[in-house]
Order: C-alpha cells, then sequence, then structure tokens
C-alpha cells in the first residue's frame, strides 16, 4: 500500500472501512483529538501552577506525551530506520530542553501548537482522498460467462484464457477475444480511432473496452484481465497522494541537511554565547531552545504538498483526476497542448452532415422515408439518419419485411417500393451518371461516409453522416488560445478531414494522417518548439503519445484501458472545458507555494535575528514559528474552494 509521507504531518494511508463507525472516526480525527486534548491539558496545568502541586507537573507530562507521541514516533523512525533528522526531532527536541531549563508551559506550548498544525496538514491529505474517491461511482467490471448451458455473472478477474462470455447488446466487451457466435457492430473508437462502428461477425477479433452495438455476441476470451475498473480507480488514488512533485522531493531533501544544521548550531549556541559573550548559563540555554524552535523548517515543508494536494483535490471534484502532484506542476507550465481527433475532440459518433434528393424527392420527403425505413435499425448509422428524421417533427412511418444485410445495410418494403439503404456496394450504381460519383467523391474526400437510398427507379439520393465537434470543443480552444496556449491536433485521419474540423476548432496547427509512432515524433518536434507540451487522446493508438508528452491527458469515459493507464491525468467526465480550468488551479497552485515558501523563510530569519538580538522569548518563538506554519497551511488549504 502506497502512502504519502509529510514531514510536518503523519503518513495517510489509502485503507479500507474494515472497522466501526467511532474506529474510523477515531482514525480520521486522531491527530485532531490529541491536539485538543494536549491544549486542554496544558491550560489546565497553568491553572494549576501557581499552587505549587503536583497536578501541574502530572498535567503537563500528559500534554507532551499526549500531544508529542505521533511526532516523537515518526521522528524516531525517521532517525533509526533512515538516518535522517526531521523538524519532529527539532520539535520535540525543543520541547524536551524548555523544560529541562524551567520552561514546562512554553514547551507544552510548542507542542500544542505542532500538533494542532500536523492535524491540519492531515486533513488536508485525508480530505484530498476522500474527494477524489467520492468522485467515482465504483461498480466492479462484470461478465457473462456461458458454461455448459449456464449463464452467471462473475468479476473478469474471474475470467480464464477460453472462456466463453455473452455480451448484450449496448454492453461493453469486458475481454479480448474471438467471436464464436453472432454478429453485431462494434464501436472501437477507443482502441482503433474509427468513429464508425465495425461490422464483427464469426471468427473476427474484438478487444476489452470497446461497445457492443445492436447485436448479442458469444465471445470466446483469449487473454485474462489483470485488473479491474475498481481496482485502476484505487491505483489513481494511492498514486495521487504518493507522487511528490519536484519542487516538494527538492525541500524533503532540503530538510535533512537543514535539520542537522540547526542541531549543529545550536550546540554551538549552548556553549559560545557564555564564553564569548559573557550570557549566564540560563540565558545561553533559552537562547539555544528558542533558535531551535525559529530555525526549525516545519513551515517551509509545509509550503508546498498541502496546497498541492488541496489543488488535486480541487480538480478532482471538477472531474479532472491528477495522478500526482508532479503533473499538476507541469500542466501550469505547458506552452502547447495536442489533441486528438476523434473521440477527443469530436464526439466520436456520426450525425447527418449532408442531405442530397434525387429523383423528385425534397431533402425532408428523402430524410423521412430513409429515416422511417432505418427506424428498426440499431446499426449507429441507421440511429443517426432516424434522430435526424425525428427532429424534423413529422411522425415516422413504420417499413415492412424490413432485412439487415451485415456490413451492407438494410432491405424493406416501403409506400409500395422495395428501398434498399446502405453502402455504395449494396446499391446498383452501374447505370448512375458521372455526375453522382463526382459528388460521391467530393463527400468522401471530406472525410463523410455515405449512405444510399435506392427504390424501384434508381437512386432517389444520398445522405452523408460524420462525427461532429464536441460542444464544448470551440470553447475549450478559445479559453486555451487566451492563456497563451499553441493548440494542435494530431490524427490519422485524411488531412481533408482534419482541416475541415480544426478549422472549425480554431486549432492553430495540424498533423494528419498519422500512424502512432508518427504522433510520437510529432509530440517530439512539439517538445523541441515549445518546451512543455501536453497530449488529450482517448485511444490505444494514443498511448505512446500520451506518454512521450510533458503531460499526457487521458479521457475517462470514452477512453481506453491503455491511454487511462498511460495518462498524468484523466478528464473523468470527458469535458474538455475543465482542461484550462485545471491549467488555471495550477498556476494559482503555483503561486501560492511560491508565497508560501516566501513567507516562511522570511519569518525564520526575523525570528533567528530578533532571537540574537535578545528580543524574543520563547512562547513568542514557538507562536510566530508555529503560527506560520498554520498559516501557509491555511493558504494552500484555499485551494480547496478555488474556482
Amino acid at each position: 500500500m502506497n502512502e504519502i509521507k509529510s514531514t510536518c504531518a503523519p503518513a495517510v494511508s489509502v485503507k479500507p472501512n474494515n472497522g466501526t463507525d467511532w474506529q474510523q472516526t477515531l482514525k480520521r480525527h486522531g491527530e485532531g483529538i490529541a491536539a485538543v486534548v494536549c491544549g486542554v491539558l496544558t491550560f489546565g496545568a497553568w491553572m494549576t501552577q501557581s499552587s505549587g502541586t503536583v497536578w501541574s507537573f502530572v498535567l503537563y507530562v500528559l500534554a507532551y506525551f499526549i500531544g508529542g507521541y505521533a511526532k516523537a514516533k515518526e521522528g524516531l523512525v525517521t532517525l533509526f530506520k533512515e538516518r535522517e533528522l526531521d523538524v519532529n526531532l527539532l520539535m520535540l527536541l525543543a520541547a524536551i530542553g524548555a523544560a529541562s531549563i524551567g520552561y514546562w508551559f512554553e514547551g507544552a506550548i510548542l507542542i500544542f501548537i505542532f500538533s494542532l498544525s500536523g492535524a491540519l496538514e492531515s486533513y488536508t491529505l485525508s480530505r484530498s482522498y476522500r474527494d477524489i474517491e467520492s468522485l467515482m461511482d465504483l461498480r466492479p467490471e462484470t461478465a457473462l460467462r456461458y458454461k455448459d448451458g449456464v449463464e452467471t455473472r462473475i468479476k473478469i478477474e474471474e475470467l480464464s484464457v477460453g472462456d466463453l462470455i455473452i455480451v448484450k447488446p449496448g454492453e461493453r466487451i469486458p475481454a479480448d477475444g474471438t467471436i464464436r457466435e453472432g454478429v453485431s457492430s462494434v464501436n472501437q473508437a477507443s482502441i482503433t480511432g474509427e468513429s464508425i462502428p465495425v461490422e464483427k461477425e464469426k471468427d473476427d477479433t474484438v478487444f476489452a473496452g470497446t461497445l457492443n452495438g445492436e447485436g448479442s455476441l458469444l465471445i470466446e476470451v483469449g487473454s485474462e484481465s489483470e485488473s479491474s475498473l475498481f481496482s485502476k480507480i484505487i491505483q489513481l488514488v494511492q498514486d495521487a497522494q504518493s507522487e511528490m512533485p519536484p519542487s516538494q522531493q527538492f525541500i524533503e531533501r532540503f530538510e535533512g541537511l537543514y535539520a542537522k544544521t540547526v542541531v549543529g548550531i545550536t550546540l554551538l549556541l549552548m556553549l559560545i554565547p557564555h564564553y564569548a559573550l559573557g550570557w549566564t548559563w540560563s540565558e545561553t540555554l533559552y537562547r539555544a531552545m528558542v533558535f531551535l524552535v525559529v530555525a526549525s523548517p516545519c513551515a517551509l515543508v509545509a509550503s508546498i504538498m498541502p496546497a498541492m494536494l488541496s489543488a488535486i483535490s480541487n480538480s478532482a471534484r471538477r472531474g479532472v483526476l491528477f495522478k500526482g502532484g508532479a503533473h499538476l506542476e507541469n500542466l501550469a507550465g505547458v506552452r502547447a497542448i495536442a489533441f486528438d481527433k476523434t473521440g477527443t475532440l469530436t464526439m466520436g459518433r456520426p450525425q447527418v452532415t449532408d442531405i442530397v434528393p434525387l429523383q423528385d424527392y425534397s431533402e425532408e420527403e428523402l430524410l423521412w422515408i430513409t429515416g422511417s425505413i432505418e427506424s428498426l435499425s440499431e446499426h449507429p448509422i441507421g440511429r443517426a439518419i432516424t434522430e435526424k428524421a425525428q427532429n424534423t417533427g413529422r411522425q415516422l412511418a413504420r417499413p415492412q419485411n424490413l432485412q439487415a444485410v451485415t456490413g451492407f445495410g438494410v432491405v424493406a418494403e416501403f409506400e409500395g417500393q422495395t428501398w434498399k439503404v446502405g453502402k455504395e456496394a449494396f446499391v446498383d450504381m452501374a447505370s448512375e451518371n458521372k455526375e453522382l460519383f463526382g459528388l460521391l467523391s467530393r463527400l468522401e474526400a471530406e472525410g463523410k461516409t455515405v449512405i444510399f437510398a435506392q427504390n424501384d427507379r434508381g437512386i432517389a439520393g444520398l445522405l452523408a453522416v460524420q462525427d461532429t465537434l464536441r460542444a464544448e470543443a470551440k470553447e475549450t480552444v478559445a479559453q486555451l488560445r487566451e492563456l497563451g496556449i499553441t493548440v494542435v491536433m494530431l490524427t490519422g485521419d485524411k488531412r481533408s478531414t482534419a482541416e475541415a474540423m480544426a478549422a472549425e476548432a480554431g486549432v492553430d496547427e495540424v498533423y494528419a494522417e498519422l500512424l502512432p509512432q508518427q504522433k510520437v515524433e510529432s509530440v517530439k518536434a512539439l517538445k523541441e518548439k515549445y518546451g512543455k507540451v501536453a497530449m488529450i487522446g482517448d485511444g490505444v493508438n494514443d498511448a505512446p503519445a500520451l506518454a512521450t508528452a510533458s503531460v499526457g491527458i487521458a479521457m475517462g469515459n470514452a477512453g481506453s484501458d491503455v491511454a487511462l493507464d498511460t495518462a498524468d491525468l484523466v478528464l473523468m467526465n470527458d469535458d474538455l472545458t475543465k482542461i484550462p480550468v485545471a491549467i488555471r488551479l495550477g498556476k494559482k497552485a503555483g503561486r501560492i507555494i511560491k508565497q508560501n515558501i516566501a513567507f516562511s523563510l522570511g519569518i525564520i530569519i526575523l525570528l533567528i535575528l530578533s532571537n540574537f538580538a535578545q528580543s524574543l522569548t520563547l512562547p513568542l518563538g514557538v507562536i510566530g514559528h508555529e503560527g506560520s506554519t498554520i498559516l501557509v497551511i491555511l493558504n494552500g488549504l484555499r485551494l480547496l474552494k478555488s474556482s
């Protein structure tokens, strides 16, 4: 189980809810409870201190133990296992040192505020986990296994090579395999990038994650599933919590050296001022303890991760799931974004774009006839024609004797005539003129799929269908360009189709007719030209480019498993407008982190100088140092509500 470890707060791990409610509540809020109890005990000890009873001493010891236990444990583990000093040990040494020279109250206050700031940071970590977890409607992936004449619904992890599974119309195919019975159209856009579903029949290969169309299929499993959707989401959560951005990694490395330096200087301050400056031993030890408190880098260490995780949590609630803070940091610096076309900038499903009537039909009448005939069809192209016809408001009629010819089209009796609606190869084109062939060539050159309608008299007309831009595509591209980001399209489609879509969306540059490896080369060229480059895609063919980009972005709903695994962040709702929102959030997180670092360093320097000027008391040092830690954490928490 992966964990994220902060030096100012204990580790928070992703674990299942196995205990009772009160146990889980205690585990979740244990640090906060310990901090509050420490504060109450400290107040009680201070109130009884003047009475001279032993109760004051007992309450102080309890406050030290309850408030400092978690920090002492973490600090000692770091010391003995990693052979490193951290701020936890520095704070505890300072508190013990304060008590040793009679400043029990100041030491207790130090532990109280330190434990409170740690609880606040832990709240940030656990809040990030809960927000990401609550995003998902977690459903286990299952398959309908057919064995010995019995259908059994099982988890996909239980499937074995050679098992037979039934995939009903509209279901997602759960495993790679070969069709043994049935005929259907399968939407393979997530795998191949094709926007038009492919007709599949016996002995054809199908892939996990593709969407079955109108037919029922019996599939022989060809490979075992290594992970379920549920486990992948949990893994994404763990990755998001465990991966630190480069800036935090630097702070972590810096902290070890800094802590050793502080301890070394403190030891010198316990001796040198007494001999060199004539201070009393009491004053010398006191100033050394104040230095140990105020020079600790706790606020500096807490400057990054709370802010970063708050931003990740915020973006997760908006449907953008980062796999780690490093990717948020990188996204804020991108200068170009490359979009795949099919299923990313476009919807990935066909719509009627052209209606060309022949003979004596009008556009509306030809659409009504073909829509009525296709109303009994479950093919995606047929549904697109029917939906277009229904939008006219005219009641569709019912065809007679409809017969679907797999891979070609449909035949039906309609209003006394025999009609064929389907591909060019399905109709009789021998006697048609050159004008029709020219029209066909033009539409196909535009990347459109042409459907013919033929009656007893010949070709009655044709309709063209094409994938269309997502509703938010234009707005997203415009917002990205406002942010100074160059928008690029990478696609395997024909150049004419790609350029038409790019012009409609407002894309700056177009790279068309690319194979997966050529997409990788294009991303590399863009990185040389612009620096940091993001790539967004949805299919297996996009995965190499996603891995090559500075930041890989996958479409969560439409995306293939490989794309989701390869990407650095996932658009869970496939909403492209969330990309500029995430970029702005990343930039704001960067600004807040810089503010926190500058503020924490400034406070440390101010407190150290005040201590050497003998104008800083231990209580003020505690409040100044731990107060700055709390302030930088609260500043980072602003990103939870940032718009």
